[in-house]
């Protein structure tokens, strides 16, 4: 662990409040109910959702902590839809093959700003894990020309299944995630890209990518949107990708093979592809609700606690004809322990320093919602000591351990493991580091620009039945429900983990809170020099 930061011996802990469990769960069972329907940003449900929580806010004591005394940041986004049914089809090795949206593959409504895509038989090349990454001597490219041709590419890691590369083996850098894939696609200057499809790699099965897709797309406005996206994005199935593979003479798992050496080249596809399909794009404004408790000795240096609070609204219907994606766990849970944090904050002993609860929007979107922040903060970013986020903070059942998303070294996740093992539990590693975990959550933002940050886990090492129940509860949680309709809430659910999760979350931010120390990355942090350049700030 880091050294020496946040030192209990020095600070006059406050002790941890009582939380009403009950009164976390109607808050989850409200906001996840389908009065709610499903809380997608810029519809009708995020008005009855953003006032719901400005109003516990507001009840709780906390005051307003948005421009000109508003519980309310306006979030400018780009909404862009597909309208009707695309048309999409693919030859493969000179046999013509319609393809359906959400069957073989996925495509997301352009963010390019135009209103239609169309374009006619552009061959598909096959780009490996279509990473350049210079520092660690990779180059999936090779100096080929995509222009005017579609990315087929793989996700995760080029070293995920072993292989030359040095990217963290099952540990997922940001190389591996499908936002990287999308974005190092319009540098190449590629017509379009579609990333394909396994479970374990993406860490989801493929309703989750349907349903993840085939949606309204939102992104921040930008001044050059073909800067970041081609005009056409998606993924899609393992099988329609071997079959592609199989046409130009490749074994679907020999390319794979290959992909994993760094002497890897793209392979030109004996197949092309057809597209047409109207989009809708329209500059809209969403919102995230931030409140404040004011710090008694230092109120102008900030912890704050966030969570999201969108979910994917309505979508299409599932093997029951259910339409609303309730998000009960994703994220209405982390919005309940944010609400029942700022009750405990506002009505305990002041923290020395402020404290912002902020509940984002557009996370399932791409993280915009914090990403905003991020880049219009509030509350100076150089003197935030420290980000506490939460998505889906409760365990299933009591545990004995916890963890934060993905992997970081800081002293924010020493002083989190050191107050749980005053609570008897310990930090264990991410159990899942192939899924990208850390650039998944709302922490992300903010720790690339240096702020320490981390998103709780609640572990899944069991007390009854340990690590290996806690992943089958997981494991079907992910299959059965996470971004999915099923994914509601339930008066049967085990929430005897709830109130120990809640006093760790509190404890963490409140020796942080009533300190005046600054925790920092560890030295070998990609983000240290980024928080180290604004040191003179804090001072």
């Amino acid at each position: 662990m880091l050294a020496g930061l946040l030192s209990t011996s020095a600070i006059a802990m406050a002790a941890p409040p009582s939380f009403d469990v009950a009164r976390v769960g109607a808050d989850i069972k409200t906001l996840s109910s389908d009065e709610y329907e499903g809380r997608g940003p810029a519809t009708r449900a995020e008005v009855k959702t953003i006032d719901y929580i400005a109003a516990q806010m507001k009840a709780a004591g906390l005051k307003p902590a948005g421009p000109k005394g508003s519980w309310f940041q306006d979030v400018p986004l780009r909404m862009s839809n597909i309208t009707g049914t695309p048309t999409l089809s693919m030859t493969i090795g000179g046999a013509a093959q319609p393809l359906t949206q959400g069957g073989e593959i996925a495509v997301r409504a352009a963010e390019t700003g135009q209103s239609s895509v169309r374009f006619a038989d552009l061959p598909l090349v096959f780009v490996g894990y279509g990473v350049k990454a210079p520092e660690r001597g990779w180059d999936d490219f090779k100096g080929v020309d995509l222009k005017g041709k579609i990315m087929v590419v793989l996700v995760n890691d080029p070293d995920f299944e072993g292989g030359e590369g040095d990217f963290g083996g099952k540990l997922m850098t940001y190389y591996g995630r499908w936002t990287y894939k999308y974005e190092e696609a319009a540098r190449q200057g590629a017509a379009g890209v579609l990333v394909v499809h396994e479970s374990e790699p993406a860490s989801y099965g493929w309703a989750t990518v349907k349903n993840s897709n085939t949606n309204t797309m939102f992104d921040i406005v930008r001044a050059d949107p073909k800067a970041a996206h081609t005009q056409m994005e998606g993924w899609m199935q393992q099988d329609l990708a071997a079959k592609l593979l199989a046409a130009s003479g490749i074994d679907f798992n020999a390319a794979k093979a290959a992909a994993r050496k760094k002497d890897f080249r793209p392979i030109p596809l004996k197949a092309t592809m057809s597209a047409s399909y109207a989009v809708t794009s329209d500059i809209i404004t969403s919102h995230n609700v931030a409140g404040l408790v004011q710090g008694s000795t230092y109120p102008d240096e900030t912890v704050i606690y966030s969570a999201h609070w969108d979910h994917l609204g309505i979508g299409a219907p599932d093997a029951k004809g259910d339409t609303i994606y309730n998000g009960a766990k994703d994220n209405a849970s982390g919005t309940a322990a944010l609400l029942e944090l700022a009750r405990a904050y506002a009505k305990g002993p002041k923290p020395e320093r402020s404290v912002l609860f902020l509940a984002v929007t557009a996370e399932e979107k791409g993280l915009l919602g914090s990403e905003y922040y991020a880049d219009n903060p509030l509350r100076p970013l150089a003197t935030t000591a420290g980000v506490v986020n939460m998505d889906g903070p409760f365990g299933f059942e009591k545990t004995r351990n916890f963890s934060i998303s993905g992997a970081a070294k800081l002293d924010l996740l020493t002083t989190l493991t050191e107050e749980g093992e005053k609570l008897g539990r310990h930090y264990t590693p991410d159990a899942r580091p192939e899924a990208g975990s850390f650039y998944r959550s709302d922490h992300f933002p903010m720790a690339k620009r240096g702020v320490p940050a981390i998103s709780f886990n609640p572990g899944r090492e069991l007390v009854n039945g340990g690590a290996d129940r806690g992943k089958i509860l997981q494991d079907a949680y992910t299959k059965d429900r996470y971004h999915q309709p099923a994914d509601e809430y339930d008066a049967h659910w085990d929430t005897s983990s709830w109130a120990g999760d809640l006093t760790l979350l509190y404890n963490v931010g409140r020796r942080v809170a009533d300190s005046h120390d600054w925790p920092n990355w560890s030295a070998d942090s990609e983000f240290r020099a980024t928080r180290d350049a604004t040191t003179t700030q804090r001072k």
